[in-house]
C-alpha cells in the first residue's frame, strides 16, 4: 500500500498506483496520512465480485468515486450502477453495500478526518464530564454497553473502529476485520 504524508500540492498518480499495486492486491492501496491533515481518504480495490457488506457510516459523510471497473451501490434509495468517473455522497447514517463487477471495482473515498480514539473518564453522574473534555466514556457493562475489548473491531489495515457489532470488513477501506 502506498501512503502520502506531504501531498500538499504534489500530484499523485491514483492509476500508477493501481498499475503498480499487486494484482491481488485487495482494500486499501493508497491512502492520506499525516497529523495536520484535515481529509481522509482511501483508494480501495475490490476484487472481481467482492463485496461491502450493508453498513452506515455514523458520524461522517463519505464521497466515493469510481476510477476503475464498475459495480452496484446498493442504498436505502435502491440499486445503482457504478462506472469510472461516478460520483456519490453517501450521508452519515445512510445504510449502503457495495459489490463489485465482473473485473473489480477500484474507487476513492474522500471524507473529513475522523478524531483519534481515546483512553479516559467519561460523563458522571449528571452529565458533567469525570474527564478530560471530549473523551467518551467507556460503557458501562451493567447498562449493556460495549464488551471490554474492541480488537475484534478495529481494521488492521488503517485503524479505524468498526461501528457495527457484527462488521466483518472495514467500512473505510474494505479490508477484513479480525475474528
Amino acid at each position: 500500500m502506498t501512503t502520502h504524508s506531504h501531498l500538499t500540492e504534489v500530484p499523485t498518480d491514483l492509476d500508477a498506483v493501481i498499475a503498480e499495486a499487486p494484482a491481488d492486491a485487495t482494500g486499501a492501496l493508497w491512502r492520506l496520512t499525516g497529523a495536520t491533515r484535515g481529509l481522509d481518504s482511501n483508494l480501495v480495490r475490490l476484487l472481481p465480485g467482492g463485496v461491502i457488506a450493508e453498513h452506515a457510516e455514523p458520524v461522517l459523510d463519505v464521497l466515493l468515486v469510481v476510477v476503475a471497473g464498475a459495480g452496484r451501490l446498493d442504498t436505502g434509495g435502491g440499486a445503482h450502477d457504478l462506472r469510472p468517473h461516478v460520483a456519490v455522497l453517501l450521508p452519515r447514517n445512510s445504510r449502503r453495500a457495495l459489490t463489485a463487477g465482473p473485473d473489480g471495482m477500484t474507487y476513492l473515498t474522500v471524507h473529513t478526518r475522523r478524531p483519534g480514539l481515546g483512553i479516559g473518564a467519561g460523563p458522571a453522574a449528571g452529565g458533567v464530564p469525570a474527564g478530560p473534555a471530549g473523551v467518551p466514556a467507556a460503557p458501562d457493562p451493567a447498562d449493556g454497553g460495549e464488551t471490554a475489548c474492541l480488537l475484534h473491531r478495529v481494521c488492521p489495515d488503517c485503524g479505524r473502529l468498526a461501528a457495527e457489532r457484527d462488521a466483518r470488513y472495514c467500512s473505510r477501506c474494505a479490508g477484513p476485520l479480525p475474528q
